[in-house]
């Protein structure tokens, strides 16, 4: 009987994937890692067995990874006192060691031939696990819808709706959509080892015209913008990664044409004024 484990279940993904994952295959058959185990143990599906996985410590990963033979490899956080390529590096050797049999990782999109600086620990994780010899997938997901939170929620409550990405375009999807997919790639017996994973691509304006209520859309440029989110009392390290995506936008460097998404799914996604309504409830 095939074994599956899911990493990072106390967070939206992997909580979400795990969940998809046990509507697909026993629970029995299932482990999720987590940092805090305590959490986990109170979030997971009746019959999953919770083991720790904190990405810092190569050891435990091998230990809890033991009598696994696919897993979802849910790719960590940035900006933690262990860099996060760091903690990459450790779960692939750590995967190595314990027998594991195939991968599935969330990258970015073509991680490959990308040259965001947001792909750069993409880049050279897909190379570790390349590098390992090990069978995998990678699952490179485009933009989440939530990542416009903020912005959806303001034009729903009547205030400007406020991008600076011009005409460029993101496959936005929303994030339970992509783990569902990444659940159903793990359990598939005959994976791709790539998945373009994305929504249609949209330009902001498309998201406002989604929006179903009276407010203001206003595009500027990325220098006012970075002045506006100042002036709102940001500070400077993230006013400069928030330009800096809208321009990765702006670039057209998450436009994509591809159907792995639904194809995988097996339905179509859900509709956009809908998800918008979703994330801005």
């Amino acid at each position: 009987m095939t074994k599956y484990a899911v990493t990072g279940i106390t967070g939206h993904f992997g909580s979400n994937a795990l969940k998809e994952l046990v509507k697909l295959v026993p629970a029995t058959d299932v482990t999720g890692l987590a940092r805090n185990t305590a959490k986990a143990e109170k979030m997971v599906p009746t019959g999953v067995t919770v083991r720790s996985g904190d990405y810092t410590n190569v050891e435990q990963l091998t230990e809890s990874l033991k009598g696994v033979d696919k897993l979802l490899f849910v790719s960590s956080q940035p900006g933690g006192p262990v860099a996060r390529l760091t903690q990459h590096e450790n779960l692939v050797t750590a995967a190595k060691n314990a027998g594991i049999e195939y991968i599935a990782y969330t990258s970015f999109p073509h991680a490959d031939i990308a040259t965001a600086p947001l792909a750069s620990d993409h880049k050279a994780t897909e190379k570790f696990i390349i590098e390992s010899d090990l069978k995998h997938s990678f699952l490179r997901n485009n933009w989440y819808l939530e990542n416009e939170a903020a912005s959806l929620r303001a034009a729903v409550n009547g205030q400007d709706f406020v991008y600076a990405a011009g005409e460029g375009k993101a496959g936005w999807a929303l994030e339970s959509e992509y783990s569902e997919a990444a659940a159903k790639v793990l359990a598939t017996t005959d994976p791709k080892d790539v998945y373009e994973f994305a929504g249609n691509s949209r330009t902001y304006h498309d998201l406002a015209t989604a929006i179903k209520d009276d407010f203001k859309e206003v595009s500027l440029s990325e220098a006012d913008y970075g002045k506006a989110l100042e002036a709102a009392g940001m500070d400077e390290a993230t006013v400069g990664i928030i330009v800096g995506i809208q321009d990765l936008i702006r670039q057209g460097q998450l436009s994509e044409e591809t159907s792995d998404l639904p194809d995988v799914l097996g339905h179509q996604l859900t509709d956009l004024s809908q998800a918008i309504q979703k994330i801005a409830e």
